[in-house]
């Protein structure tokens, strides 16, 4: 994120180079400094002449260089935009000699989502020489909360502990969809505001009660009424709560147990930062440990790997999803 605010920053201070070549696997960042320099490069009456959106899947590397080597027309540079460059994937290698003396009035921008360029190469060199050359790398599960928190301070907004992790839970690592459900929420909600998980279940449509995050809770808790009830749910609702995505993040919990029943430092910093969550969540954690001796965990991990195969319809005879449910829970708690 700091390298694409220095990006940025050098953009607004006049500082242009004449090629960003963004790749990597989070398309998030490629969309946001492609629309960027999109909108902010050429007034907005220059764009008609001198600004060019190209696709990769339409275009050879011979049009992108010939459209590049053009002048711009009443302006002092143009603007060209290869998008889905990953479709160059095969012939990028051509773009070097354009590459080793770029056009200084043309700003060249690829959009290589999904891959990235061989550091070693010579291109990949001279991209570096005499453009700017971007890698918007994935963030793990563990990153997202925080990204979350620095994503809405930005726009003056906090989020409740509960409500991040929800987000991530539900979401993933996907950027952009992320982004796209706090956008509809800063519509909604008045800056200044802390997002909740009420506002999280009113507009986004997860519910605070019935969630995998809920569900984990319950059985750290060994509130074995609360666990039915959401397994209940969940069978009610297969598509919104698949099987083997429930067994999946059950398992996980539990894998996480074992990692700090065998952790020798046992401070909160170092047990979050081994598990991957938010320190605020670690009485949860500390709770579950009590109730669940490495022993039993150990068991429950092997029991689970059972039940996985057979939501996945292996030798279950196609048992439904309120019979694997119910006996994940027996097993969990007997």
């Amino acid at each position: 994120m700091d390298e694409v605010i220095k990006i940025v920053n050098d953009i607004k201070a006049g500082n242009i180079k004449p090629i960003y070549f963004l790749m990597g696997e989070e398309p998030y960042y490629i969309d946001k400094l492609s629309e960027y320099i999109e909108q902010n490069v050429l007034a907005e009456e220059e764009k008609g002449f001198n600004q060019t959106v190209l696709y990769g899947r339409d275009v050879s590397v011979e049009d992108i260089v010939s459209t590049a080597k053009r002048y711009p027309m009443m302006a002092d540079r143009q603007v060209v935009i290869v998008k889905e460059a990953q479709e160059l994937s095969r012939t990028i290698d051509k773009i070097e000699a354009y590459v080793n003396n770029p056009m200084e009035s043309t700003v060249l921008v690829f959009c290589y989502k999904y891959k990235t360029l061989d550091k070693r190469k010579k291109v990949t060199k001279l991209l570096a020489q005499n453009g700017i050359v971007y890698e918007s790398k994935k963030l793990y599960e563990n990153q997202v909360g925080d990204w979350i928190k620095r994503v809405l301070a930005g726009k003056k907004y906090t989020i409740d502990p509960k409500a991040n992790a929800m987000l991530v839970e539900f979401l993933g690592t996907d950027l952009s969809k992320i982004n796209n459900e706090l956008e509809k929420l800063q519509i909604i909600l008045p800056q200044g505001t802390m997002i909740t998980p009420q506002h999280i279940e009113e507009n986004i449509g997860f519910s605070k009660d019935y969630n995998v995050f809920e569900l984990r809770k319950a059985i750290g808790e060994r509130n074995q009424l609360k666990a039915y009830k959401i397994a209940e749910n969940f069978a009610h609702n297969p598509k919104e709560y698949p099987l083997v995505m429930t067994t999946g993040l059950v398992f996980g919990f539990f894998v996480q147990l074992l990692k700090y029943h065998g952790l020798k430092d046992k401070n909160p910093k170092n047990v979050a930062s081994v598990l991957g969550v938010n320190p605020f969540f670690l009485k949860e954690y500390d709770l579950a440990v009590k109730n669940y001796p490495m022993r039993k965990v150990s068991q429950i991990v092997g029991a689970l790997r059972d039940i996985d195969v057979k939501s996945k319809g292996v030798g279950a005879n196609a048992l439904p999803q309120s019979d694997l449910l119910k006996e994940m829970l027996y097993k969990i708690f007997n």
